[in-house]
């Protein structure tokens, strides 16, 4: 008999199930023991090592040529990297308090085990957020640009939307609402923190703020990690409990991902404009849309802008700097440098 019902997973389980091919995404019998040596999920070995191998320090990143730059910034830059990096802060931190929720939930201990680097990795992020401000600006002005998500109401609107989506999570637990979270999860990876990192590539192209721009990429090369490990996690919840993903639940998934991209678009208009070298309304729209079209895409549910399966020509340099397979560049000197840490990593999300 199916049911809608999805359990928290237990912490002391001695009577557990140790065959590995009973084990499932959620509602298994798990035993909580971390085995390396026997995972049903053959993909969570590689990127369980990516992840471990893709470990770095904010600090080890100089950002000596900001403080230079950042007063040097016109309004519309200076506005708009205050407001998008309050965005990332909110989005890193409220990752980072979410995943042990979901975590909660998955009884694929190899899943958890990468959900674990994951939430650690989103905490890394954040102090980064933290020492660039530090670097650039007085503490009055770090807790202003900080806490901009409470005081601007485009970007309070912003994170309600994902907030509330996992704050449904943590009031009501079931497969319909656990489904739900990892889209949100799905969206807030692949979307929204791609678009706010463009903006940093962007001042990039302009020669300016380089370490803050190197800080993204290290930060953009963790996310794709993720964005792979929640669209496997959707791709096997497919394979598992295929009652989930009825026409209906496919067409909430699409106009959840349509949502996302309009308001995502929205807050480029308002954060981005028509002000800023080298970006305007219409690259920002062409590019947000083929995020999302990709992302809905990979989950094998076809196109969600059938006009936007090309990348944009208007947006083609951002892969120059966001790609992780890349060998690290100083752009500013062009002087290569070792960027990743281990193999290349498969980022095609």
């Amino acid at each position: 008999m199916q049911t809608d019902q999805i359990n928290r997973k237990p912490l002391f389980n001695p009577e557990g199930d140790i065959d590995v091919r009973n084990r499932r995404l959620i509602n298994f019998n798990t035993t909580n023991i971390n085995d390396f040596n026997n995972m049903k999920y053959n993909w969570v070995s590689d990127w369980y090592r990516q992840a471990m191998n893709n470990f770095w320090v904010p600090e080890e990143i100089n950002l000596n040529q900001d403080k230079s730059d950042y007063p040097r910034l016109s309004l519309a830059e200076k506005t708009a990297y205050d407001k998008i990096l309050s965005f990332l802060v909110y989005l890193d931190s409220l990752q980072s308090a979410n995943l042990p929720n979901i975590s909660q939930y998955i009884t694929a201990n190899e899943v958890n085990l990468c959900l674990s680097i994951q939430t650690f990795q989103e905490c890394i992020h954040s102090q980064s957020y933290s020492y660039m401000l530090d670097s650039i600006c007085s503490p009055e002005q770090r807790n202003d640009i900080l806490y901009q998500w409470k005081t601007d109401e485009h970007l309070l609107k912003r994170n309600e939307f994902i907030g509330e989506l996992y704050n449904e999570f943590v009031a009501k637990q079931d497969k319909q609402s656990f489904l739900r979270v990892c889209i949100a999860n799905f969206i807030l990876e692949g979307v929204y923190f791609y678009s706010g990192f463009m903006f940093f590539y962007n001042l990039a192209r302009n020669g300016k703020m380089p370490g803050s721009v190197q800080e993204i990429r290290y930060i953009n090369r963790d996310e794709s990690t993720h964005l792979w490990l929640f669209r496997n996690i959707l791709v096997e919840l497919q394979k598992e409990e295929p009652e989930l993903f009825t026409p209906e639940n496919i067409q909430m998934i699409r106009e959840m991902m349509n949502t996302g991209v309009e308001q995502e678009i929205a807050w480029g208009h308002y954060v981005i404009g028509d002000e800023i070298p080298g970006l305007n309304k219409q690259m920002v729209t062409d590019y947000i849309k083929y995020l999302g079209n990709t992302r809905f895409a990979t989950l094998g549910f076809g196109n969600l802008y059938e006009e936007y399966a090309e990348e944009p020509e208007s947006m083609k340099w951002v892969k120059q700097y966001s790609d992780a397979n890349m060998v690290k560049t100083d752009f500013f000197e062009a002087r290569p440098s070792a960027y990743a840490k281990s193999g290349a990593i498969e980022d095609d999300l």
